[in-house]
């Protein structure tokens, strides 16, 4: 990106700053920073064939200590063709906030070293984040939650892109058995960014749902109520990233939400989650609406989209090859609670309008 363009960004940004917030706080917070984009595409995502990987590390240190500062180093190794395979040094290290203390394999963050060059599928990975199976026999929950990103991926190209991986676990500290399981990576911002023409925007700035482009703001909030997710919130970036499309006409409301972490929604309903305590829900399994107010005619419009696309969510789900067929009836059963309300009385419009917050 030239300076020319960052430096119109700024200006941008800076005017946000100064447009009332709509919370609790009377002005928008700098500083803050625009991420630049990467040069060139990552051939990760360009496949979703499922990629089997071999990570070698001390594992047993990793889930005793799990500290999110400390790199452990590591040896990835993966197959280019048939015959031929990458062996790659790498550092890992854990992730996350609640599945860091949850789970007794904590999610992962890859980090290559940048001026190594890496051929086939991690070309020109530097770091990226890798959700792992939690804990011993629920990849299910994984699964789960790896389809959540393809079905938002069937709604809107904002949105983050997954490569489902089979990791074979190789424990430095001790000789034993490899463990074979499911895992799956993000795709970095990074990566979203230059895919998108976009740029993230790095801030401590107190925004909300009304700084978010409308169409996308309803999309995400109405997806989020339709995998019955309450673990998100716009101002402090909680579950999503904000990012600037570079060719959108600038204004109020200008910024994109991106969001990730769906493990503590009701179609993944994982043992751990619990539903935010100011909902005032009994489980992650019901629903509450907790987007922006709109008018009926609005929501009406906005919800065309998901009846449109429901056999795509419903054929994501059922051609997945990975999950039981009686897990797969139970996300179906999930969503068809979602779309009994697309009734002769639209009654999941009333039901958007009865919980919407105002900002």
């Amino acid at each position: 990106m030239n300076i020319k363009r960052i430096f119109n960004l700024i200006v941008v940004l800076s005017g946000i700053a100064l447009l009332p917030s709509f919370s609790q706080v009377d002005s928008l917070i700098i500083p803050y920073t625009v991420s630049d984009t990467l040069d060139e595409d990552i051939k990760l995502f360009e496949s979703d064939e499922l990629l089997e990987i071999s990570l070698k590390f001390d594992i047993t240190h990793y889930q005793r200590k799990r500290d999110d500062t400390e790199y452990l180093p590591a040896i990835l190794v993966y197959h280019t063709s048939p015959t031929d395979s990458i062996v790659k040094k790498l550092k890992v290290r854990c992730r996350g906030i609640s599945r860091l203390s949850i789970c007794s394999f904590p999610p992962l963050m890859l980090n290559f070293q940048k001026q190594d060059s890496v051929e086939g599928e991690f070309s020109r990975v530097d770091k990226i984040k890798m959700v792992t199976h939690c804990s011993a026999g629920r990849e299910d929950y994984l699964l789960k939650e790896y389809l959540i990103y393809k079905l938002y991926n069937v709604l809107t190209d904002y949105s983050f892109r997954v490569r489902l991986l089979r990791v074979n676990y190789i424990n430095t500290f001790k000789e034993s058995k490899p463990v074979s399981t499911f895992a799956f990576v993000i795709e970095p911002e990074e990566s979203l960014c230059k895919r998108l023409d976009a740029v993230e925007v790095r801030t401590m700035m107190n925004i909300t749902q009304k700084h978010i482009r409308q169409e996308v703001m309803d999309r995400m909030a109405i997806f989020q109520y339709m995998i019955g997710n309450t673990d998100w919130t716009v101002p402090i970036f909680h579950n999503n990233v904000l990012i600037l499309s570079q060719s959108y006409p600038h204004g109020q409301e200008q910024g994109i939400a991106v969001p990730y972490d769906f493990d503590y929604s009701g179609l993944v309903n994982a043992s751990y989650a619990v539903p935010a305590d100011q909902y005032k829900l009994n489980s992650v399994r019901e629903r509450r609406y907790i987007g922006i107010c709109r008018s009926e005619e609005t929501f009406i419009n906005d919800l065309k989209e998901f009846a449109d696309k429901k056999e795509d969510f419903y054929r994501v789900i059922n051609e997945f090859q990975y999950l039981s067929p009686k897990i797969k009836k139970q996300m179906i059963s999930y969503l068809d609670g979602f779309y009994s309300g697309f009734d002769k009385r639209n009654s999941i419009v009333s039901a958007l309008l009865s919980d919407c917050i105002d900002f």
